[in-house]
């Protein structure tokens, strides 16, 4: 298998200087767009789980508790570095999201942008993401799906052969991933490309 951890570790480690100059303008407004889907309250702790660089903090409210976690010691630098140039108060640390090291039931939100379709095992993010989350706690996900309504053709799984190595996953669907977790999806829009990224608020 093409896709693991230590490949996704290595190769954002090479993307990582050039990471923003690809993402910020493509992704500023479905970040945007998704993140206002989350009812956000005054003190909440909130998880970036794959945060990257850290292009989601612009668009969170400043009186939130923010923990910010990445695969890539690189990524989380530059995470680090965004949320002091923005006078943020945020706890950068380097982690997998198929292991959180977090108590259960520790946040009411967590965010995962970008990440289910670069994960080997997008379920075990899930069930970690389910586990650190309170009781209806708010899932906040945007990234790119395969149409819940059909699985992806022959075509679609031989490109993906390609994409997965160099970026990302394009086979996966969301309603099922999120629904065998355990979450509820309370909306789900799309955001670019004609609905193949998808902005998804889920329940716990």
């Amino acid at each position: 298998m093409v896709n693991t951890t230590a490949w996704n570790r290595l190769r954002y480690s090479l993307y990582a200087p050039i990471y923003d100059l690809v993402a910020t303008k493509t992704f500023c407004k479905p970040r945007r767009n998704a993140l206002g889907q989350v009812d956000w309250e005054p003190g909440m702790r909130v998880l970036l789980v794959g945060a990257g660089t850290g292009l989601d903090l612009p668009y969170l409210p400043r009186e939130l508790e923010i923990h910010l976690t990445d695969l890539t010691p690189a990524m989380v630098t530059r995470a680090r570095e965004r949320a002091e140039h923005a006078q943020r108060d945020v706890e950068c640390r380097v982690m997998d999201a198929a292991a959180l090291d977090y108590p259960d039931e520790h946040f009411d939100v967590v965010v995962m942008h970008l990440i289910l379709a670069v994960m080997p095992k997008p379920e075990q993010g899930l069930t970690e993401a389910y586990r650190v989350l309170k009781n209806d706690g708010q899932l906040c996900v945007m990234d790119k799906f395969q149409p819940d309504t059909h699985i992806a053709g022959p075509s679609r799984r031989a490109l993906n052969a390609i994409t997965s190595l160099i970026a990302t996953d394009i086979t996966r669907q969301a309603t099922p991933l999120l629904q065998q977790a355990g979450f509820t999806i309370r909306r789900d829009e799309p955001v670019l490309m004609n609905g193949l990224f998808r902005a998804l608020l889920a329940i716990k």
